[in-house]
Parts: C-alpha cells; sequence; structure tokens
C-alpha cells in the first residue's frame, strides 16, 4: 500500500504547506493531492507544487467535470503530466447539485452518462488517433447545434502527450462506483470505511470490473481514500479536531433531500446519527452538529492513535483493497510515523 499526501483546498485560512509536501517526497510517498470546490482552483496548486517538486507525483481529486470542456481538460491533463514529466494523475469528479448549477451554472443532468462521455471524450482527445468527433447524448464535437455558425472543424491535439496519464473518478453511490470501476484507472472515495468497504463497495466494484474490457484490471485499480490522521495519545481531543468537518460533509453538503455524504454513512450503519447531525446542520445548529458524530464513526473514516495503534489498523486498510492511502496530516511527525509503520 502507497502513501500519498492530501493539501485538499488551498485559500482563505487554508495556506499551502509546501514544506510538508517537501518531507512527504522525502519519505518516499507516492503522491500529492489538492482539490477545488468554489474557491482556488487545483490545476494552479497542481503546477506550483510539480514546479517545487522532482519525484513525487501530483494529483487532482479533484477537477470539476462541469468547470471544463472535456477537451479543455484533456489540454490541462497533458500540459500539466508533460511540463512534470509524467507525473501527473487526473482526477475527475462531477460534484454536487448546489456545485454544479449554483457555481458553474450548468445542468446536473444525468450523471452517469455525463461521466461516461466525459471520460471517452478525455481519452480520445488525448490518444490523438484521429481528429475528435463525438456525438453524444451530454456533448456534441464539433458542436452544431442551435447558436452554433456551422464552421467547427474536428481538431486534434496539438501536442503529442509524452507520458501516460492515468484517469480517477470521485464516487460514492453504487451505481457511479461500479462506472468507476468500469472505465477509470483509479477511484477517489471520500468518508471511506474500510470495516465496511467489502459490504458496502464490493458488489459495485465487482460489477464494474466484469464490464470493462481490460483483461485483469481489477489487479491494476488504484483505490485512493482520503483519511485525516492523527499520531496521539490522546485520541478524543483529535477527535474532536476531526468532527466539524465529517459534520459539514454529512450534515452541509447538499440539499435536504440529496446529501450523498450522509446517503454513505447510513449506509455504514449510522443512519439514525446522520439524521440527527443533518437536521441540526441544516438548522444552524453547527455546534450541537459537530457533537451528534459519532466517535465510532470518526475512529472508522480516520487514523488516530498512537504508532503501535496505527500500525494495527493500517492493516485494515490494506486488507480492504486500498493501494494508495491518501493522508491529510497536521505535522511531519505524522507523515514520518506512516511511513515506518506502513
Amino acid at each position: 500500500m502507497r502513501l500519498a499526501i492530501n493539501i485538499g483546498y488551498w485559500g482563505g485560512d487554508a495556506g499551502l504547506d509546501l514544506d510538508l509536501v517537501l518531507a512527504a517526497e522525502k519519505l518516499g510517498y507516492d503522491s500529492v493531492w489538492a482539490a477545488e470546490a468554489w474557491g482556488s482552483d487545483a490545476v494552479t496548486v497542481l503546477a506550483y507544487v510539480a514546479a517545487r517538486t522532482n519525484t513525487i507525483k501530483v494529483g487532482s481529486g479533484i477537477l470539476q467535470m462541469p468547470a471544463r470542456t472535456p477537451a479543455m481538460t484533456a489540454m490541462t491533463a497533458a500540459t500539466l503530466s508533460d511540463l512534470s514529466s509524467g507525473r501527473f494523475l487526473l482526477g475527475l469528479g462531477l460534484s454536487g447539485p448546489q456545485v454544479v448549477e449554483g457555481w458553474h451554472g450548468q445542468p446536473y443532468g444525468k450523471p452517469l452518462g455525463k461521466t461516461r462521455e466525459y471520460v471517452a471524450i478525455v481519452r480520445r482527445a488525448l490518444a490523438r488517433t484521429a481528429p475528435l468527433v463525438h456525438a453524444g447524448e451530454h456533448y456534441q464535437i464539433p458542436y452544431t447545434g442551435p447558436g452554433s455558425t456551422g464552421l467547427g472543424k474536428p481538431l486534434k491535439l496539438m501536442t503529442r502527450p509524452a507520458h501516460p496519464i492515468p484517469i480517477y473518478i470521485a464516487a460514492l453511490g453504487p451505481k457511479n462506483v461500479a462506472l468507476t470501476a468500469e472505465i477509470a484507472d483509479g477511484w477517489l472515495p471520500v468518508l471511506y470505511s474500510p470495516y465496511k468497504a467489502a459490504e458496502v463497495f464490493g458488489p459495485a466494484l465487482a460489477e464494474g470490473f466484469g464490464r470493462s474490457a481490460e483483461d485483469g484490471k481489477a489487479d491494476r485499480f488504484d483505490t485512493v481514500p482520503a483519511v485525516s490522521a492523527v499520531v496521539t495519545d490522546e485520541p478524543q481531543r483529535a477527535r474532536d479536531r476531526l468532527k466539524p468537518g465529517i459534520a459539514m460533509y454529512i450534515g452541509g453538503m447538499g440539499a435536504k433531500g440529496r446529501n450523498f455524504y450522509n446517503d454513505l454513512v447510513s449506509r455504514y450503519g449510522y443512519a439514525e446519527a446522520a439524521a440527527q447531525v443533518k437536521d441540526l446542520y441544516l438548522a444552524g445548529e453547527r455546534r450541537a452538529a459537530t457533537a451528534a458524530v459519532p466517535d465510532a464513526l470518526v475512529d472508522e473514516l480516520n487514523l488516530i492513535g498512537t504508532k503501535a495503534e496505527l500500525r494495527d489498523r493500517l492493516d485494515v486498510w490494506r486488507e480492504a483493497g486500498v493501494t494508495t492511502l491518501n493522508v491529510s496530516a497536521p505535522d511531519r511527525h505524522t507523515l514520518e510515523t506512516l511511513g515506518e509503520v506502513a
């Protein structure tokens, strides 16, 4: 199982700790991942990190598909890959309806169909086997619909990517996870419980691998869950620091009747607590919502404890099929400890 470092969102109060990234690179961590929501974009951050590092891979966790056309994403991926000497990992995700429609001004539509078409277009553009043409329900290249001039022509990516660019997809629901296993090279789950993974995700992954045209794909598939890690002999203090973020996801990331993270936690067996957190959060009682996050859930989703305890818990993540552990760490000591016990 490889280790990665997750720097999440940059901007505002969340500064980029480049020293921590450089420490991870020196410790042999495989990759560093950056995210975007409606603040800083991930591409600029990853370009900066790639320019300041030498060996560690740089991954987008995630680039929001509604924010860029598939062709623009292919251009960006090719550029970052070549500038970093093949170190770029392309992580994609649709995001949620509130961000897609409320920020990007795009219709949320049908996520499965959109994702399938988007990935197919990106792969075709990067392959450069022929000028780019796509006629689908969600994307049409060249565009000939309302408002078109009729002058569009199929084009090839001007640059020729020198390195393979693996594609990862962020997915939570069974159908999206199955699609990810079918068409992507890796998976970026969040709020991942290794204790429930076989039961909750196993059938969907098996279905997707069964539909894939690639032989032996399951053996090459990279599962990269995001996890917070804290080396400590005061676990309750660590839990209390992590609870606000969990409460935000299961309580506030989505509408009252459509929160994918809340649905996932419910599938883990925490339906009553998930409903309580959501109701409190949406009522504006964020402190109470945070307090309602169960300690047991925090322990399932994160790595908290002493060096010896983390060694035992890492075995659980490895046995759950995790191939790269994407760690948010507060300090170099935690990075070093994980590197030693992993």
